[in-house]
């Protein structure tokens, strides 16, 4: 298997939203996108299937200097050896890659956040960076469309905090600001043993406004010059906005239920912003 083939197959096989939105995108943009992607789904992967905290962590720290490696031209695994060919046309730097391992690093020491100020630095290192590398990767001419893109990465993961708050606590983990916890009256060991209650659809209704208060602030901050090229992730944008409508419309059930878009509907999402720009 080449590397291509494997970071193609990495990126279909994890259903992502992702995916759809790379299906238009120009060949060369479509390569390195599928290989950036990959590796993200790598790091990741090694903190949700690697049960023993010290192995995931030594994974992780493999990976760090595999970054490192291959910046200085030794390339080990077919991810980087996919992704590395592009990083001097696209402007991927190190610092990158290293930032969403750091992240990741994260999530085997931390389980709970104070404050939104705290996970606003969780979701800045894995989804803030991969959003900004994403922009660079799509296109972008002017330099405010980082910001953009990094208040969009910061709306995705907030509503795949919303969409996995049950599969978070069955891992032990709480996405969820305390300070929001007590301000709207809900105990941790009520979302750790997925106990539903009026008091936590309040408190998910309330995170639903952040993540939409992000998507409005991420697409006021997107300059006209820009709109052609980002069109990616304004799919993602219009496929994970319907995605958390149909949360808020079922009542908030994912303590207990993982709400999702059939394929089709997604890329029919996709389409519409291709072909008419609607999202």
């Amino acid at each position: 298997m080449t590397p291509q083939q494997y970071v193609q197959d990495k990126a279909a096989s994890s259903g992502s939203s992702f995916y759809y939105a790379f299906l238009f995108l120009p060949k060369p943009r479509r390569l390195c996108i599928t290989a950036f992607y990959a590796f993200c789904r790598e790091v990741d992967d090694v903190v949700d299937e690697v049960s023993e905290p010290g192995v995931a962590a030594a994974k992780l720290a493999w990976w760090r200097q595999s970054v490192l490696d291959a910046f200085e031209g030794q390339i080990h695994h077919p991810v980087l050896k996919a992704l590395m060919p592009w990083c001097d046309e696209f402007q991927i730097q190190s610092h990158h890659l290293l930032s969403i391992i750091e992240g990741c690093e994260m999530d085997l020491t931390q389980t709970r956040y104070l404050d939104r100020a705290s996970l606003e630095r969780y979701c800045h290192l894995v989804a803030g960076v991969v959003g900004e590398v994403s922009a660079l990767i799509f296109g972008q001419q002017s330099a405010q469309t980082q910001a953009y893109a990094h208040q969009l990465g910061q709306a995705f993961q907030l509503t795949n905090i919303i969409r996995d708050v049950g599969e978070d606590a069955m891992r032990g983990r709480i996405y969820l600001p305390i300070s929001e916890l007590q301000q709207f009256d809900v105990k941790a060991h009520e979302i750790l043993n997925r106990i539903d209650s009026e008091r936590f659809k309040a408190l998910m209704a309330h995170q639903a406004s952040k993540a939409k208060a992000l998507y409005a602030k991420a697409f006021e901050l997107l300059p006209d010059v820009d709109k052609r090229a980002q069109k990616p992730g304004l799919m993602m944008a219009s496929i994970y906005r319907t995605l958390l409508d149909e949360i808020e419309r079922a009542e908030f059930p994912v303590l207990n239920q993982r709400v999702s878009l059939t394929p089709i509907r997604k890329l029919w999402l996709a389409w519409k912003v291709q072909a008419l720009g609607l999202y």
